[in-house]
């Protein structure tokens, strides 16, 4: 009984962690959106990060990734302070325009406040794992929306695509994810609709559509750990001082914002996604937020990789969809979740989540669209997995 009230507590934690971020990032999207000037304030907000991070944060630093080696490895209680840098470094990143998620970051403010009660309760290590898995599987629920997937988030990656095989810690989790998003509607936060379908019946065309699309997102999914490890590799090498990574970064990121019609392309970009669903996007879409986030993410400013890949997945496949003269909202939604599905290594959680999100009819397309991009993308993965792949990001 008592690890179902730890559950619980974990879920009602991380609910009000992504309640406060979900309300605070809607209040500087606006902001930034009306005052357009601000990302010239780019590189001097990197630098706040970068300093940030340089004191009080070198070993929270690897983020999610940190999570899951505790859980792989437990050491110790993840430090209290891992909460509100990640929040705050996230606001910062999104206010001046920083190409950026957030439900990783809802993931890490989760996780380490549902830690805390390892502490205060004198948990034992293995009811610890579990309960970490409960603050990142219910903050990353809440964070979206999707009480369902949020069940099987922790449990999925950590074990890259294989679920953690503990009847209990499913149990819990559920329970977590579930007092988590009922404090998120408590709280008002914000959810977004998307469209769903009411009656998708089978088509070989559309099937075949789905297949071509596959190698797109994985490619896509590739491109991408690849790139952001390579700017982390670089600033690593060449930037001796890591606040400086950041600043350096946000004038990149500022110049290409300037010099080149990208201004859309700052902060989440949840009008370029829904419009997706709706008109073939154009191929240099998805290869535009795809550099601009692997530049703000690789440099070292903070935020998700969730919003993105999404961005780029959905992005991607309603500019397929041009090509093979498919439905856009079908392959734009199956590149939502295929993309990150495959990224994360999560097909499980991500063909759940495009039930939650799309409706029934949408799952034997979603189920193909994410095994099968997660099984092309091959060791490619934005979190590090229990084998290490050298691969993974740092983040």
């Amino acid at each position: 009984m008592k690890k179902l009230i730890y559950a619980v507590w974990a879920g009602l934690l991380s609910g009000f962690a992504a309640s406060l971020f979900l309300i605070s990032l809607a209040w500087v999207s606006e902001f930034r959106n009306t005052h357009s000037y601000l990302v010239y304030g780019l590189p001097f907000s990197g630098l706040v990060i970068g300093y940030l991070y340089h004191l009080y944060g070198r070993e929270i630093q690897p983020g999610t990734n940190l999570i899951i080696d505790e859980i792989h490895n437990p050491q110790k209680v993840l430090p209290l302070r891992m909460a509100p840098l990640i929040y705050f470094a996230t606001l910062l990143t999104h206010l001046f325009g920083g190409s950026a998620g957030r439900e990783g970051t809802a993931v890490q403010m989760g996780a380490s406040l549902s830690d805390q009660l390892s502490l205060i309760f004198k948990i034992p290590v293995a009811e610890r794992k579990t309960l970490l898995l409960c603050g990142m599987g219910s903050a990353f629920g809440a964070a979206i929306g999707a009480p369902f997937a949020g069940v099987f988030f922790g449990m999925e990656i950590v074990r890259a695509g294989k679920i953690h095989r503990k009847p209990e810690a499913l149990l819990e989790c559920a329970l977590a994810s579930v007092a988590a998003y009922t404090v998120t509607r408590i709280c008002h936060a914000s959810h977004l609709a998307y469209p769903h379908f009411s009656n998708l019946a089978f088509s070989w065309r559309e099937a075949a559509g789905l297949l071509i699309s596959t190698l797109l997102f994985a490619f896509i999914v590739r491109s991408f750990v690849w790139l952001t490890h390579r700017i982390e590799s670089f600033h690593a090498k060449m930037v001796k001082y890591p606040p400086l990574r950041p600043f350096i970064g946000g004038i990149l990121l500022l110049l290409l914002f300037t010099l080149l019609p990208w201004q859309g392309f700052e902060g989440l970009g949840l009008e370029t996604i829904f419009a997706s669903f709706q008109t073939p996007q154009d191929f240099s879409v998805f290869a535009i937020k795809l550099l601009l986030t692997a530049l703000t993410l690789g440099s070292g400013f903070k935020g998700g990789e969730f919003i993105p890949l999404v961005f780029m997945g959905a992005t991607s496949g309603s500019a397929l969809s041009g090509v093979l003269q498919l439905d856009p909202q079908l392959l734009a939604s199956l590149g939502f979740v295929a993309v990150f599905g495959a990224a994360a290594k999560a097909p499980l959680t991500c063909s759940i989540l495009a039930v939650e999100l799309f409706g029934w009819s949408i799952a034997p397309y979603a189920i193909i669209a994410c095994y099968l991009s997660a099984f092309l993308s091959g060791n490619f993965s934005i979190y590090r997995v229990k084998s290490k792949s050298e691969h993974g990001l740092s983040r």
